[in-house]
């Protein structure tokens, strides 16, 4: 399969899972599943119109709407961070999410678009790759673990007994 260029503003990922497509849409649809790969927090309301608001990493807070939701083929919302290093502000941004049957599970299809600037870009190629990853092994049965990035969080958030 020949994928086109990829504009300047825009990430795209492509990656195989081995779960049907219900099975991941479920991780893109409901909160604790969607915290399980990506997220300490957040609240959701997922349907078209619907607002979002996750602390994706230590004071990273993402937020935004869901535009589109399509059950087990295509999710569709506006992207962007409350709280961050990066200048992206709330809804500025937009991602796709496709799922395609594949013989073997599911080919996910990932188009974040309007981002402002190349590092903004690789720096949600990165993330993207993490949170994908994590995605993959929570809908093809595994435990991915506890999030490596998540160590950025305040020590208020911190369970005492972690140190």
């Amino acid at each position: 399969m020949t994928i086109p260029p990829t504009p300047m503003d825009t990430v795209t990922l492509e990656r195989r899972i081995a779960a049907l497509p219900e099975t991941v849409f479920g991780f893109l649809t409901d909160r604790e599943q969607w915290l399980s790969w990506m997220g300490a927090d957040g609240s959701f309301s997922f349907e078209p119109g619907g607002s979002y608001r996750t602390r994706v990493t230590g004071q990273n807070i993402a937020s935004g709407r869901f535009i589109s939701v399509d059950p087990h083929r295509r999710i569709v919302f506006s992207w962007g961070w409350d709280s961050g290093p990066l200048p992206v502000p709330p809804g500025s941004s937009t991602i796709e999410i496709t799922l395609a049957p594949t013989p073997d599970g599911t080919l996910l299809r990932l188009i974040h678009s309007g981002l402002p600037s190349s590092e903004a870009c690789e720096a949600h190629a990165e993330s993207w790759q993490h949170y994908v990853d994590r995605l993959a092994t929570r809908a093809e049965g595994g435990d991915p673990g506890p999030d490596a990035w998540l160590r950025d969080e305040p020590e208020s958030d911190r369970n005492p007994s972690e140190g």
